[in-house]
Parts: structure tokens; C-alpha cells; sequence
């Protein structure tokens, strides 16, 4: 790719979700060129226009795993981005309910790591709940017990997203829509060329925040080498009318998904949806069959959703939509960490990589963003 004709920038950033949209805020904040390069039209259109806005406390990750120490920090800072912002949000709480009394033991394990992840504030630690302690805060929702998280809450993900755009201009970004990367090719001295909605670009750094196209972008940058990438669709169904519940209500994770199982949610408007389920896509191409939901699929969520609210009448359940998460680990595998590549991981200085980026990608957006500019930090201060 010849470079010699190429515009020069300091910092490109491809994609305009939500956590390419942290990382160009948090870049641009530290006085460097900013340009967002997003595929589609508008920003947060991609893997970010299907979120489902719940901001997560932290709970389900390994000690010292980046999800975890992100996730918790970055809830954190989310909280305070959105209060001082304006961006609507509400710390609602999340109910994990044991539906049989040989889950109770998974509780205290879900406990005990939660803390392991720095969960341990006394506004945000896990309280334990017996049947009765359930029902008197959702009278609806039967099990034997529960904990109760109250630390997690629903924000209005489009809004946040608006509000990292503006910040990102305010100090100097610039987001550029309807401009993919097209090709993206490690320079031997550092720097990425890049070919981008007809631009020819000579980056002296890139971040990879390209969602589910990140793949392509690394096999472009690193000829040869193999990033194992899966596709996983997940399926919502909403709930005719208000939602019964207040708090979000999920499920213990199931070990044999890679999800956590077919949970409620609810958003600002009170409205329930019930999902995701974990649908496994076969090869890299998606069509627009992975972003519709299969109507046929509300009788597993009829079965999932009853067995802690079986007041849920037939017929109550509508199809809602579906998104898709790109993913490190394979079916049947243990779900893997979230990856971020410095240069001492692929040899290139300058280029910092967000691969498998899913949940909980919104909550720990501002703590991931924070970490990409140590590693370019890192990478000017060794030139």
C-alpha cells in the first residue's frame, strides 16, 4: 500500500460504538489528532445499536480477569459520566434467583466472586435473600432464594453514546460515518497505512474498536497470523404491556451456554423484554437473517421465563430483536476474557486492538478506553 500520497493523522480509531466513541473521547482528551472512522452511516449502529443498555455490577468474571477489573471500574465511572452528563439512567438492581434448592450453593459461589472482583462497596455487595426476601421485592418472581445486586442499572445507550461523540468533538475528534476501513497495513517503522471511504491515511496510531469487523481488520495487519473469532446471535422477545417487574431478574448463569441465561430486562420506558438466548452462526457472514428474530424460538423462551415467572401468560411474548456478539470462545468452550493487544503482543508500535469486546462492553467502556491510551503512551514514549 503506497503511502507517499497518504494525509497524515495522529490517532485513528475505527468504529463509533460505544467504546470506539470512549476511546476517541479519552484520546482526544489527552491532546492528541483524533479521526473516528465508523462504516455506517451513523455512529453506534453496529454491535452498540443492540445493546441492551444494562449497566453491570461486575459479578460473573474471574479474579484479575480483564472483564472483571473493567467492568467494575468502568461501572463506576459510568455512573458519574452519565450524572454529570445528563444522560439518562437509573440504578434499578438486578435479582439472581436459584429456582432449586441445588442451585443455592451457586449463590454463595456467585458471592464469593463477585468480591473476588472488587464488588465489595457497601452500596454495591451482593445481598443474600431467602424465597420470602424475593417475592417482597418482586412479588411475581418465584424461586428458593437469591441475591440481590444493587449495583446494576439500565442507561439509554443511544444517549450515552451521543454524549462520548460530543465530548470526543469538543475536544477537537473528528467522527467521519459512511467511512469504513477498507484495508489497514502495519508500516515496518511504525504507524498504520489505511485505505478509508476513498482516503488514503497514514496513522501513527490505530485502535481497533471495529466490533464485529475487527477480525478482517486484523488479519489485514497481521498477515498470516490466525485471531479466532465466533459469532453468537442472541434473541429478544418483549412483553406486551408495563413490565411486571421492577428490578432486572436473571437467572443463574447455565454453564453449558455462553450466556446467562434468558434473563429480564427493563428499560427507562418500563417496558420487559426477556433474552438473550445464545445462537451459534456458522462461518463470518452475516445477512440480515442473524439481525431477525426466528418467531419460533418463543417456546424455549416460554420454558426459560417460567421457571422463575410463571405468571407469564401464552401469547404475551412478541418478537423483539437480535444482535450479535463477536466472541473468542467457541461453542462448548469456557467464555474467554476480553483481549486488548499492545504492541509487545503483535510487534506493531502504534496499534492497540480490542478484539471480543461483548458484554459487559458498554459498562467498562470508560475504563477500556482509559487503558488504550497507556498503551499508546506507552508506544510514544519508546520512539
Amino acid at each position: 500500500m503506497a503511502t507517499s500520497a497518504a494525509a497524515r493523522v495522529q490517532t485513528v480509531v475505527a468504529g463509533a460504538g460505544v467504546v470506539g466513541l470512549a476511546c476517541a473521547r479519552a484520546l482526544a482528551a489527552s491532546g492528541r489528532e483524533v479521526l473516528v472512522l465508523e462504516a455506517e452511516p451513523h455512529v453506534g449502529s453496529g454491535v452498540s445499536s443492540r445493546n441492551s443498555g444494562v449497566i453491570h455490577a461486575g459479578i460473573y468474571y474471574p479474579r484479575g480477569s480483564l472483564k472483571g477489573r473493567a467492568c467494575v471500574d468502568g461501572r463506576r465511572r459510568l455512573y458519574r459520566f452519565c450524572e454529570a452528563h445528563g444522560v439518562p439512567h437509573r440504578r434499578v438492581g438486578k435479582l439472581v434467583v436459584a429456582t432449586h434448592a441445588s442451585q443455592l450453593p451457586a449463590l454463595d459461589a456467585l458471592r464469593e466472586k463477585a468480591e473476588a472482583c472488587g464488588v465489595t462497596g457497601d452500596d454495591e455487595r451482593l445481598r443474600p435473600l431467602d424465597a420470602a426476601g424475593v417475592a417482597a421485592l418482586e412479588p411475581e418472581v418465584r424461586c428458593v432464594g437469591g441475591v440481590l445486586s444493587p449495583s446494576t442499572g439500565i442507561v439509554d445507550a443511544h444517549e450515552l453514546m451521543l454524549a462520548l461523540q460530543g465530548e470526543a468533538e469538543a475536544s477537537g475528534a473528528t467522527v467521519a460515518c459512511a467511512g469504513a476501513v477498507e484495508r489497514a497495513e502495519a508500516l515496518p517503522g511504525g504507524g498504520v497505512a489505511i485505505e478509508a471511504g476513498g482516503m488514503a491515511l497514514h496513522a501513527a496510531e490505530l485502535v481497533n474498536c471495529a466490533g464485529l469487523d475487527a477480525p478482517r481488520l486484523v488479519s489485514g495487519l497481521r498477515p498470516g497470523a490466525v485471531v479466532a473469532h465466533h459469532f453468537a446471535k442472541g434473541n429478544y422477545f418483549s412483553l406486551a404491556g408495563r413490565s411486571p417487574f421492577g428490578r432486572l431478574v436473571y437467572p443463574l448463569p447455565d454453564a453449558q451456554t455462553a450466556g446467562l441465561g434468558v434473563h429480564a430486562t427493563v428499560d427507562l420506558a418500563g417496558r420487559c423484554r426477556f433474552g438473550p438466548d445464545v445462537e451459534w452462526l456458522d462461518g463470518p457472514a452475516l445477512d440480515a437473517s442473524a439481525f431477525t428474530v426466528d418467531a419460533s424460538r418463543a417456546e424455549s423462551f416460554y420454558a426459560a421465563v417460567r421457571t422463575y415467572w410463571p405468571g407469564l401468560a401464552d401469547g404475551a411474548l412478541a418478537p423483539d430483536y437480535a444482535g450479535v456478539r463477536p466472541k473468542l470462545s467457541a461453542r462448548g468452550e469456557a467464555a474467554a476474557d476480553f483481549l486488548l493487544q499492545r504492541s509487545g503482543d503483535h510487534g506493531c508500535r502504534g496499534l492497540v486492538q480490542l478484539l471480543g469486546i461483548e458484554s459487559p462492553g458498554l459498562t467498562a467502556s470508560l475504563a477500556l478506553a482509559d487503558l488504550v491510551v497507556d498503551a499508546l503512551d506507552e508506544d510514544a514514549a519508546a520512539r
